[in-house]
């Protein structure tokens, strides 16, 4: 999947046969708060939102940002996926 990242409108997406997935979030002081992440039914279950939030979160990495995951998948993608757990601002995801 070529997920894009358009860094002005604070969105991370990708589509999918004429769908698109995305994830937003706002940015302030080095935080990137991941507040939606949004995949129609359509291309549901096909790792659309995990593509997207690891793209997100490897972009955090890369700039030096921490997170906030807002999101309840981002969260819980995090959960799954302990590398990321140290970009987490304040710990772990809830």
């Amino acid at each position: 999947m070529d997920v894009i990242h358009d860094a002005d409108a604070r969105q991370f997406h990708v589509d999918v046969e004429g769908h698109r997935g995305i994830i937003d979030y706002t940015l302030r002081d080095g935080v990137m708060a991941i507040t939606h992440t949004g995949v129609p039914p359509a291309i549901g279950g096909r790792g659309v939102a995990a593509e997207l939030t690891r793209a997100a979160l490897e972009t955090a990495r890369r700039e030096g940002w921490k997170v906030v995951p807002a999101c309840s998948y981002a969260a819980a993608f995090i959960r799954r996926h302990p590398e990321f757990a140290a970009l987490v601002a304040g710990g772990s995801p809830r």
